[in-house]
């Protein structure tokens, strides 16, 4: 009897995937020496897990979470502006709702990947304070299909991570 005989037929799948892909296509870009890797886009739950993978040293973005933000380091480090911590390679982070902070990687650092799941936004803030952008699931989703579609794997490919 197979696992899916023991599942109600309602029941969403489960899934089972290469976190780190040899397949440098499934690595979208955010901004520039940035990508994430979708691995769980849920738009039941509006929650998002992915891997960000950054490549450049500075300032990466300012944002706001209205929900919770779990993240496990897992090559290079970062660091937000506003706190004396810096998370290094092994280390897992939670970040509470509400707290405006500002995402750095500091020089010397060739790459940074870390796995982040991520429920409700990110609500981005320029210089001023003001908001001047988001990022949910379906933004997401956006990103992936145009991504996907440039790069011939046709825009459908999301799907298998859409839940």
């Amino acid at each position: 009897m197979g696992q899916s005989d023991l599942a109600p037929p309602y029941a969403i799948p489960e899934m089972a995937i290469a976190a780190l892909p040899e397949d440098e296509r499934l690595w979208v870009p955010q901004a520039p020496n940035v990508w994430f890797r979708p691995l769980l886009l849920n738009t039941t739950e509006g929650q998002w897990v992915n891997l960000l993978r950054v490549r450049k040293s500075g300032v990466l973005s300012r944002h706001r979470h209205p929900a919770t933000v779990h993240g496990y380091v897992i090559k290079g480090s970062w660091r937000y502006l506003e706190h004396d911590w810096v998370a290094h390679a092994g280390m897992y982070v939670f970040e509470p709702p509400g707290e405006i902070h500002t995402l750095v990687v500091d020089e010397g650092v060739e790459e940074m990947i870390t796995f982040f799941h991520i429920s409700g936004a990110l609500i981005y803030f320029d210089d001023a304070g003001e908001t001047c952008g988001y990022d949910d699931v379906h933004t997401k989703i956006d990103m992936c299909r145009k991504h996907f579609a440039e790069v011939g794997l046709g825009e459908d490919y999301v799907s298998q991570f859409i839940r």
